[in-house]
């Protein structure tokens, strides 16, 4: 398992704009190497706020979005369109302004299109493992964004339960989130650790004690799920200072002033 790296910026503005020019660039130097590219996508502030920095970045056309698969680590079960869905804020903060074809853009069914998450779930595994170059029931993921709860959940993977247990499927239904919507659909901790990068993504002191753990070399992975969270090749934590606050001195790394 790599060491996770991690890097902090000033403010959560900074960071968006930080690490859209990193996806920027991590695109163009994977569509260099190979046909197209795999991204995973995730909600939140932070999330769309990078998304928002993408689509505002002079350097956004450098990326070829035609060749662009867009995936999601984890949707809320509730009607598409409802403003609660990661897909629609990704939609409106970045996917709507850049050419990314319909067919390459692959959003978790909501609640008007599958009639329970168990049936959202399965097609999801189903269109992931029919995905071209898919082995092992899965694309080959190049960036999975995660952002960071303040409970240390990652997707919709929250501390001790039984999702975290499974090491079989790609995809699961969520009941019970003790965040709301209770009902939710989330990629796996396998899903997730089949990445070649993982960049987990989060601003705020709200969430300094979560990232404290998750960077923990002893913390358990039911209790600290984003602790488990680790690409194939690369791990990231990309954090404002305020999130930062709680890391041991000479942990981390100031990327700026």
């Amino acid at each position: 398992m790599n060491v996770p790296e991690i890097v902090v910026h000033r403010d959560a503005a900074q960071l968006a704009d930080a690490i859209a020019a990193r996806l920027i660039t991590g695109l163009v130097e994977v569509q260099a190497a190979q046909a197209g590219a795999h991204l995973v996508l995730t909600g939140g502030s932070i999330g769309t706020a990078l998304l928002t920095a993408v689509r505002a970045s002079a350097a956004r056309d450098a990326v070829d979005w035609t060749r662009v698969d867009v995936w999601w680590g984890d949707e809320r079960f509730v009607p598409e369109g409802h403003p609660d869905r990661n897909e629609g804020q990704a939609r409106a903060a970045l996917l709507d302004h850049v050419p990314v074809p319909a067919g390459r853009v692959h959003p978790i069914a909501g609640s008007a299109a599958a009639t329970t998450p168990e049936e959202a779930a399965d097609r999801y595994a189903r269109e992931l493992a029919t995905a071209p170059g898919a082995r092992g029931g899965l694309p080959t993921f190049d960036v999975l964004l995660l952002g960071i709860g303040p409970d240390a959940h990652v997707a919709s993977l929250f501390p001790e339960q039984p999702a975290l247990h499974d090491t079989e499927h790609t995809v699961l239904a969520v009941h019970g989130a003790p965040k709301p919507p209770p009902m939710r659909v989330t990629l796996t901790m396998r899903a997730i650790r089949s990445a070649r990068e993982v960049w987990l993504v989060t601003a705020g002191a709200e969430k300094a004690a979560a990232v404290r753990l998750a960077l923990d070399p002893h913390a358990g992975p039911l209790q600290v799920p984003a602790s488990a969270a680790h690409g194939r090749r690369r791990t990231l934590f990309l954090i404002d200072e305020a999130a930062a606050a709680d890391l041991p001195k000479g942990l981390e790394r100031i990327a700026s002033p």
